[in-house]
């Protein structure tokens, strides 16, 4: 798109939106330090592609310096308040003497730790333990905010004061040496969180980076408003189509809403949309952007690791749930331009879809990420080669070609992008390692089991809440982490398969992001705007009905997971994609027109007909649909010969 042809928002409003991804202000460097700073950056990057595909390491130190290594890189990048600072101050500095002495520690003494973490821990070990914990918590407050610190400080704390609490919650206790020498291992910190993190995410962060350097992101969105900018509605369906394209991409809402949203508000705003909802649209389908495969965000890794289900075969799974969110959302934004009589915008100001498929090698990585996945390669071996055919496809036309230095700054990108991953996965492993040592997360399944009693509905409306609070205030990542430690197992003992049990709690833990009261990729598309956060915040939840509903869909059709035939899962797919729309009508009031509450009523009884999965609801689903356009199309007929009259 040509710079005449995007109304770009200022860098205060995007610095505004960042503030709801970051929990603290981000350092700006010139000269020689921000080429130190970069080349220190970029080889963080590029020390996990060689770990991972060429020179193995020991797992523990791996792990090690991937924390504490990247910690130190935050404490240079972020400041401790949310103003962005000057120069490093003597105590960060002293922070990352601390953080990479941690590794230096673990490094030369992992053969001994291996033997006496948690069992007998020298004074030194317990030190460096505390000292560890501590800054991870203090990356997470820079990184995320403080929502996560403070749960994972309630938990420590629960440590020590159980056996002193009533009923379930009561432990014996735990010695404090043991405790952080025990936390700060493989069982707690370094645990699968950070295994997740070390190996897929980090590596798939690298991999949207590349395809950014290449111009692939700015592709994506070019052809999205080439293909949709002219018809009815045009920039608002342009935001829900680039946020499919988009989130493949990218595995953050905020990010989302900050990158696509500095041109799709002001594009929507210019043909006639409000301002709450064109923050709204953008925030909604920015959130849906992670549960797109074949990336879905950082939480599918960590899925992968924690449930040992092979990452193809949860992304395939989620292809179904993914269409059935942006088909809603499609169908919102439909019915909002025709209510509202919105126009696309002159196709004198499109760019040329011809050109762009000229263009189309550009889609190359994606490509190549795909297929490897789908041929049995593993997800590191594929994520390297989509950032090789990203490399080799830039190369392929002048305006993209990347040389040494764009090289170089995609690897920095990635880094940066991924501190907050780290920071977040090392942070949730405090809580996963403390449910494991107390034991709590066994009494927890065993409370939902008591509270539900047989019911899985009333289990999965209980693991729905929790996902959705957890998420209020914190990364994705993290609320899945959390609730996939305490919920989790206790659904699976109710008999619901991993698979759905994992996926139902991370579609509301992505979702949470625009529920209010605390919608952070809606409070962030709103500071785009200019709107209200809180009206914002309703009116994304409005946009993004469906999605509250589609895990219980696929709890109930595990067809819609791709579990079963073709014919099945054709069948359920379809109707469910149906049972969407009528939810769409029903909300939004209007199928071929305006329809009373009466009729809205009914479409919604339609609707949750088509989404049960029983056959006789399909059919009763599709009749009553039928019954009410029709009606209405009756109605709106002799109302035009009245007038004619």
């Amino acid at each position: 798109m040509s710079s005449n042809q995007q109304d770009l928002l200022s860098a205060e409003d995007a610095e505004r939106a960042d503030k709801f991804e970051f929990g603290a202000g981000t350092r700006r460097f010139s000269g020689w330090r921000q080429h130190l700073f970069v080349g220190i950056s970029a080889a963080y990057c590029l020390f996990h592609i060689a770990v991972l595909n060429i020179v193995p390491m020991d797992e523990w130190v791996f792990r090690t310096i991937h924390v504490t290594v990247g910690g130190a890189i935050a404490f240079v990048l972020y400041s401790a308040g949310r103003r962005r600072a000057g120069p490093v101050p003597w105590y960060d500095w002293l922070a990352i003497l601390l953080s990479l002495a941690c590794c230096a520690y673990i490094w030369v003494n992992v053969d001994e730790l291996i033997g006496r973490t948690g069992v007998l821990p020298t004074q030194a070990d317990a030190i460096v333990a505390a000292v560890g914990t501590l800054l991870v918590l203090e990356i997470t407050r820079r990184t995320a905010g403080l929502a996560l610190p403070i749960i994972c400080l309630v938990f420590i704390a629960y440590v020590f004061v159980g056996p002193w609490l009533p009923g379930i919650l009561n432990y014996r206790g735990y010695e404090v040496d043991l405790f952080f020498s025990f936390i700060y291992s493989m069982e707690g910190i370094f645990g699968m969180t950070t295994a997740a993190s070390s190996q897929f995410i980090i590596l798939f962060v690298a991999f949207a980076a590349f395809l950014q350097a290449s111009k692939t992101g700015e592709y994506f969105i070019n052809l999205a408003v080439g293909l949709f900018g002219g018809v009815r509605g045009g920039p608002a369906k342009v935001t829900v189509v680039s946020g499919v394209l988009f989130g493949t991409i990218s595995g953050s809402a905020v990010a989302n809403v900050v990158a696509s949203g500095m041109f799709s508000i002001p594009m929507m705003r210019r043909v006639g949309y409000s301002k709450t909802s064109a923050a709204a649209i953008e925030a909604t389908s920015s959130t849906g952007g992670q549960i797109v495969p074949p990336v879905m965000g950082a939480g599918a890794f960590l899925m992968a690791e924690i449930t040992g289900i092979a990452y193809t075969d949860i992304a395939l799974a989620a292809i179904i749930p993914a269409a059935l969110f942006y088909i809603a959302n499609y169908a919102h934004v439909d019915i909002e331009a025709v209510k509202q009589n919105i126009r696309g915008l002159p196709r004198s100001e499109l760019p040329q879809v011809s050109r762009l498929l000229r263009q189309a090698y550009l889609l190359a990585p994606l490509v190549v990420l795909i297929w490897t996945l789908m041929s049995g390669f593993s997800v590191i071996r594929a994520g390297t080669m989509g950032i090789m055919a990203a490399i080799v496809t830039s190369w392929l036309s002048r305006e993209t070609r990347m040389g040494v230095g764009a090289t170089i700054r995609a690897l920095d990108d990635a880094t940066r992008q991924s501190l907050q991953l780290v920071a977040v996965c090392a942070c949730a492993g405090i809580i996963v390692g403390v449910l494991g040592l107390t034991g709590l997360g066994g009494r927890f399944s065993a409370l939902i089991l008591s509270v539900a009693g047989q019911s899985q509905f009333l289990a999965l409306l209980f693991a729905m809440l929790i996902a959705l609070l957890l998420g209020m205030g914190m990364p994705t990542t993290a609320a899945y982490a959390i609730a996939a430690a305490v919920v989790a197992p206790g659904l699976q003992q109710m008999g619901i398969p991993p698979l759905i049990a994992h996926l139902f709690i991370f579609y509301y833990a992505v979702i949470s992001a625009i529920t209010p009261p605390v919608a952070l990729a809606s409070f962030a598309a709103a500071a785009l705007a200019g709107s209200d956060p809180w009206k914002t915040s309703f009116e994304s939840v409005r946009y993004g009905v469906g999605a509250f509903v589609v895990p219980f869909m696929f709890f109930y059709q595990p067809a819609l997971l791709m579990q079963g035939d073709a014919l099945s899962i054709t069948i359920a797919a379809v109707t469910a994609a149906l049972g969407v729309l009528c939810l769409a009508f029903a909300s939004e009031g209007w199928l071929g027109g305006l329809i009373a509450w009466p009729l809205r009523a009914l479409a919604l009884a339609a609707a949750l007909l088509l989404m049960g999965g029983a056959w006789w609801g399909d059919i009763a689903g599709v009749g009553i649909m039928l019954a009410i356009y029709v009606w209405r199309r009756w109605g709106a007929r002799r109302s035009e010969g009245s007038t004619a009259t």
